[in-house]
């Protein structure tokens, strides 16, 4: 147990922000969501991916160090990001990136490493309210489907998101719409989205109300499974991050945007209530990853990535999240 310090302002060691190990270059307009492909052949040559959300925004890559590498400019507004591996697309098995592109009403989908554009398809054709905020991509581990789940800027209290079923069409990712589900509260909007490929679970932040958690395979029906995390937050529920310590357990970490903190629930049974907050340096964070995979020496035990005010992205060194998660825990 971490002994109960206090520092001259009186606050309680536990309680003290926790500094990011590496802060990255600034974009141009404003930050909003990452996503962490790891390197197959060397993983602390791994990169973050970035959105820049702006009329002109982005599409940025990072390196472990911070600094920009690639760029994909002239997007009208990108939201959010998500990646899958292993995609077979004319001839060849490629790593892409998919981004809500909301000025259009587009997802567009990009090869990793390269940021080059393999595809893109519009999404909530013929709806009053479209504007793609939220994205999230599921690789079904038994049939090798891939999938896209978006959410919008607003919509009806059911059949708030879509899931697409991503194909290859005329050597380009395509996506058609196969299931339309998700409850909502109708307090302020959806954005952020994220699956558990192998626990085979979709979660989505109701911003002024809770975590909504489904199953990712469309064939398991459109039955909500549980809320989680009503009453944890100061106002906004926002960027959802999964961090497995085995093939069932681990971390669902929630930004509580406010109060610049992360709530965390466990990944087995996060309707049991919140185990740990864990204050941090990022501010008013809308988006965040995590990867349990080992970077390096900067992250051993892999990273955690939020979004922050200040056109950023701060990459925190794993061990240093779960240091206070358990000792949290044990007080």
């Amino acid at each position: 147990m971490l002994p109960l310090l206090i520092n001259c302002a009186g606050q309680n060691e536990l309680g003290k922000k926790i500094e990011p190990t590496v802060i990255t270059e600034q974009v141009g307009y404003d930050t909003d969501d990452p996503a962490i492909w790891i390197n197959p052949e060397d993983a602390s040559k791994s990169i973050i991916i970035g959105t820049d959300k702006d009329t002109n925004g982005g599409l940025y890559a990072f390196d472990l160090n911070g600094k920009i590498i690639n760029k994909v400019t002239g997007l009208k507004r990108p939201n959010n990001v998500d990646l899958e591996y292993g995609f077979y697309l004319h001839g060849n098995t490629i790593d892409f990136a998919a981004v809500t592109e909301r000025e259009t009403n587009t997802v567009r989908l990009y090869s990793l490493p390269e940021l080059k554009e393999v595809g893109a398809f519009p999404v909530f054709d013929g709806e009053k309210e479209r504007s793609p905020m939220g994205i999230s991509l599921y690789k079904n581990p038994e049939t090798g489907d891939f999938f896209a789940v978006v959410g919008r800027k607003s919509g009806p209290a059911d059949g708030y998101l879509w899931q697409y079923k991503l194909t290859e069409k005329e050597g380009k990712i395509t996506g058609e719409v196969v299931r339309k589900f998700g409850k909502y509260s109708g307090l302020k909007e959806i954005e952020s989205i994220a699956v558990d490929d192998e626990a085979g679970y979709i979660y989505y932040s109701d911003e002024q109300f809770g975590v909504h958690q489904y199953y990712a395979d469309p064939s398991k029906g459109n039955e909500e499974l549980m809320v989680f995390g009503k009453g944890d937050f100061t106002s906004d529920v926002e960027g959802i991050s999964i961090y497995p310590t085995s093939s069932k357990n681990g971390y669902i970490l929630v930004s509580n945007q406010q109060k610049d903190t992360f709530n965390v629930y466990m990944r087995e049974n996060p309707s049991k209530g919140k185990i740990a907050e864990i204050p941090v340096s990022t501010s008013e964070s809308d988006g965040s990853e995590v990867t349990n995979v080992n970077l390096g020496p900067k992250f051993p035990k892999g990273m955690f990535v939020a979004m922050s005010n200040g056109k950023v992205f701060h990459l925190y060194d794993w061990r240093t999240i779960e240091d206070r998660i358990k000792s949290q825990m044990k007080n």
